[in-house]
């Protein structure tokens, strides 16, 4: 390997790595094979044209396998794309035939990434729809030079993912599949592979069945030309960067935890909502924090793995409250398994997370005693928000005061306890563990208002569900709670408040609160809060780590743009 292609793999993981030693298959403008290469050399530098394939696995309700690629993978790290794609390689099987060869690459992949294994797709038909070539820049070093064979699998399957390759995986629907490709939604500041926007574009005409996609595949190969990479905005960039860093890492640490459990069905029903992804911001939020204050360490992807776990233990019990059916894009655990043993599951997970607090050999006797009580402390106030949210769904009158007290314990004393006790430690002085516990509850209380002030404002594609739902919904929010002590006339607001009922009329529901200064005043509190939050970074010495929990502060507000 020459010098400057052993550099250009230098701190990237091991088995990635090792990888880029495999021989892609060079092909010329018309896909004949004219030589191989080393994956290093097709993607380093000016990349060189190379043989690929696109798998695109739909089950029997027509979703589609969407996988988001690893923190690890050296060109498109963390990217979202299709069930599986890669290489044929210079190998017996799969550097012949080009179509045979790439349907025999493909279960070599499928059975590396996505664990299904041979005994499964050797009876899988692999429907070849066309090729595409592309040329797309990850970086100033990395590219991608492809013709893509693109396959489609109808199947019913379940999945094993290598947590080396793949970080997250999800079943999506013709209408989350657009919004995924509009870059709207949950889909709005992650990053979504271009080759498998161009495989969208051009193999799947709007309207057409999956089976009309199959009986009419492309002759010719289509030239896409170069492709770009659609990166968020800077501050989400840069928060996204960073939890991606260091998200493998906590998401290995919940796995471990949670193989605890022996009882096959409630282990499965305690890892069910990981399955569908995540940010796990509140669970790298302790280690962000030590990083800016004093000495991060192991033990800080154990306390986020911690609250990971006891966080979603409480979403999974107020989705049995709410009964709510969805829980990111998933379903809930007491919908795919059902209430006993879902409760039983959250229970366990409550366990385990103060288990691998007291097992752990990276957090020092002297701040365990102090880290549990936070915690416990936290779960409390969970519990407590919780239950006064709804206490206040029965409730004509409730002040902003009680209002914030509530979402205090709902969603701010998450954020509180993760930056507090992530700062514990850290090693800081009691002083600045104050000042981050008051960080991370501000930082709370503006996410939750923006999340009241997103519903009003957003577009319905946006959201997912019609804009000013929370007003049908009779959400006691900053918003409302605004609107009904102004003793203001607005009769569409007031009519369908509480109706539980959609209606053609919430447009102008929405209009009056904007015209009666409610949704403004909402904005104007979470930038309070937001300001707060930065006056708190301010009292830091500055680096690098301080400037990621800022971009984190302003991250809240980016959401709104």
């Amino acid at each position: 390997m020459m010098t400057d292609e052993a550099t250009a793999l230098s701190g990237h993981e091991s088995s990635q790595s090792k990888m880029m030693e495999e021989l892609c298959l060079l092909v010329d403008e018309y896909d004949v094979v004219i030589g191989n290469e080393s994956k290093l050399g097709c993607h380093h530098g000016k990349g060189i044209r190379h043989r690929a394939f696109s798998v695109l696995i739909f089950d029997s309700e027509n979703r589609l396998l969407v996988q988001q690629r690893s923190s690890d993978k050296i060109t498109f790290p963390s990217v979202w794309a299709n069930s599986c794609c890669s290489h044929p390689l210079d190998i017996v099987g799969e550097n012949e035939n080009p179509e045979e060869g790439v349907k025999e690459a493909a279960r070599r992949k499928l059975e590396q990434e996505l664990g299904i294994s041979r005994d499964i797709t050797d009876n899988w038909n692999f429907h070849h729809i066309g090729r595409f070539e592309y040329r797309c820049r990850w970086d100033d070093e990395w590219v991608e030079h492809e013709i893509d064979h693109v396959m489609i699998v109808k199947a019913d399957v379940a999945i094993n993912f290598n947590r080396n390759e793949i970080q997250a995986a999800n079943w999506i629907d013709s209408n989350e599949l657009i919004d995924m490709m509009k870059h709207s939604g949950r889909w709005k500041n992650q990053l979504i592979a271009p080759w498998f926007e161009q495989i969208i574009a051009n193999f799947f005409p709007s309207g057409s069945s999956i089976d009309d996609i199959i009986k009419n595949p492309q002759p010719d190969i289509i030239r896409c030309g170069e492709l770009s990479v659609a990166h968020p905005d800077d501050s989400a960039a840069n928060v996204l960067a960073a939890l991606t860093q260091h998200r493998d890492r906590v998401e290995s640490e919940i796995m471990e935890s949670l193989s605890r459990m022996d009882q096959k069905n409630l282990h499965d029903a305690m890892v069910h909502l990981f399955q569908g992804g995540g940010k796990r911001m509140r669970a790298i939020l302790p280690r962000l924090v030590g990083e800016a204050v004093g000495k991060a360490h192991d033990g800080h992807y154990t306390l986020g793995a911690a609250i990971e776990i006891i966080h979603n233990f409480t979403l999974i019990h107020d989705d049995i409250m709410d009964q709510d059916p969805i829980r990111r894009g998933l379903e809930a655990v007491h919908i795919h398994f059902d209430e006993p043993t879902a409760i039983c599951a959250g229970d366990a997970m409550l366990a385990i997370g103060f288990e691998m607090l007291g097992e752990s050999k990276h957090i020092p006797g002297s701040d365990l005693a102090r880290i549990i009580r936070a915690i416990g402390y936290m779960v409390r106030m969970v519990a407590k928000g919780q239950q006064e949210d709804m206490e206040f769904e029965s409730r004509s009158h409730v002040s902003e005061d009680e209002y914030i007290e509530m979402i205090k314990g709902k969603t701010s004393a998450m954020f509180e306890i993760c930056s507090e006790t992530g700062a514990i430690l850290a090693g800081a002085d009691d002083e600045t563990i104050e000042l981050m516990a008051r960080w991370g509850l501000n930082l709370g209380l503006c996410f939750q208002i923006m999340d009241d002030y997103i519903d009003m404002t957003s577009d319905t594609e946006t959201l997912g569900k019609p804009a000013g739902s929370d007003i049908v919904q009779g959400k006691m929010t900053l918003i409302a709670i605004h609107a009904l002590e102004s003793g203001a006339d607005m009769p569409n607001f007031r009519n369908l408040f509480g109706t539980r009922e959609d209606s053609d009329e919430l447009n102008l529901a929405v209009r009056e609160l904007k015209e009666n200064g409610s949704i403004q005043y909402a904005l104007d509190r979470a930038l309070h809060h937001h300001k707060i939050a930065h006056d708190c970074l301010d009292s830091l010495e500055q680096s690098s780590a301080v400037d990621i929990l800022r971009d984190m502060t302003d991250f809240q507000l980016v959401r709104i743009n």
